[in-house]
């Protein structure tokens, strides 16, 4: 008896789907655990005409798969953008098992990103077994470092993403369904400090201390906060000196920063690079970079959002965007190719011991990746 359409976009089967990837644990920091999932992934395209390249992990991070449509890879096409990883260390699904309570499905990394990485594969899965195919080829790039940045797969990304007509980004939904067209720009940066040592009760005036130029410099930061124009800078970790009685001789901070557009990156970035010591006798070094560009809507990505919209439309439900903070793998390819993010299921609690996706989203939002592969030309 031939599927109808509704048996292929069945919920219950497609979590079941999910529920395989969820239970394999993939904390990023184990590239073993990631790529124990990455070869049930590549198992899920044998039977299917794609071919499946592995990019062998390095710098403490796993594997990257690339799995590619037999059809359309002489042409640009639509390439899907997942991560395996999830910032869960090991063990705890043993505090979020995978349970269903009414509409919520729980477990690790579930909305992110596991599930929208799902839906990518079955809506290609149901591409390759109707009639139609899509008329452009699908690169579905799976890769396993998202949660630290990207460091081991970013010129994969980019590489595949500047070959691209269209990139789709399985990342969970926001806010109840809304699509993401924009997310801002993040910065990392390192500040090491080092002033003078001395006997705080009877030398102070000997030493120099890089701690008090630690405050100045966390003063100037704080003050490059803009909620105007969306930037955040954020001094997240701070450590200095040895001993209360000894002027310190060492400080050191890691600050992040946001910024909404590439103008504000090419204004603030060199700020923080250039910093310099208020205090004579103290040194101040900086290091980091932008090491995700701003993903700007462009006209490009509008057109896009807007199809998607028109299918959602189609399908039952609307479809609404929103920019976010939070950066992924689309600001590396939005810059330069026509980009649509949150993807993947509705949900909540991304990175917490509450972490879900809600049920009813899976359907509706397999269906709308299906029709983006069909429809996109």
């Amino acid at each position: 008896m031939k599927a109808t359409s509704s048996d292929r976009f069945d919920p219950a089967k497609i979590l079941d789907g999910i529920r395989r990837w969820v239970e394999i644990e993939t904390p990023t920091e184990a590239p073993e655990q990631v790529n124990k999932l990455a070869d049930l992934v590549a198992a899920e395209y044998r039977d299917l005409p794609a071919t499946v390249q592995r990019v062998a992990g390095h710098g403490g991070c796993g594997d990257h798969l690339v799995a590619r449509s037999s059809w359309g890879q002489d042409a640009p096409g639509i390439l899907v953008l997942s991560h395996l990883d999830t910032v869960h260390p090991m063990g705890f699904i043993e505090r979020l098992p995978f349970r269903i309570e009414g509409d919520s499905a729980f477990g690790p990394g579930i909305y992110d990103m596991k599930g929208g990485a799902y839906l990518a594969y079955h809506a290609f899965r149901q591409i390759c077994a109707g009639g139609a195919r899509s008329q452009l080829g699908v690169t579905q790039l799976y890769v396993s470092d998202e949660e630290i940045g990207s460091p081991t797969s970013r010129a994969l990304i980019e590489a595949e993403g500047r070959k691209a007509k269209y990139v789709l980004v399985t990342e969970p939904a926001r806010d109840g369904g809304k699509i993401v067209t924009g997310r801002k720009g993040v910065a990392r940066f390192e500040i090491f400090i080092k002033g003078v040592p001395s006997h705080a009760g009877t030398r102070p005036e000997d030493g120099r201390s890089a701690i008090r130029e630690l405050g100045n410099i966390i003063q100037t930061l704080e003050a490059m906060n803009d909620p105007g124009r969306g930037v955040t800078v954020n001094v997240g970790v701070v450590k200095g000196g040895t001993r209360p009685n000894v002027i310190a001789e060492e400080a050191y901070a890691e600050v992040d920063m946001r910024v909404p557009t590439i103008a504000d990156a090419d204004d603030l970035v060199p700020k923080i690079l250039n910093l310099t010591s208020r205090i004579d006798g103290v040194s101040v070094r900086v290091v980091g970079e932008l090491n995700r560009p701003p993903y700007e809507k462009g006209n490009a990505g509008a057109a896009l959002y807007e199809h998607a919209r028109t299918l959602a439309a189609e399908i039952g439900f609307d479809l609404v965007d929103m920019s976010t903070g939070g950066g992924s793998d689309g600001n590396f390819t939005a810059p330069h190719t026509a980009t649509l993010d949150g993807l993947g299921v509705d949900g909540r609690g991304a990175h917490t011991h509450y972490e879900q996706l809600y049920i009813s989203s899976i359907e509706p939002r397999a269906r709308l990746l299906h029709r983006l592969y069909q429809t996109l030309r």
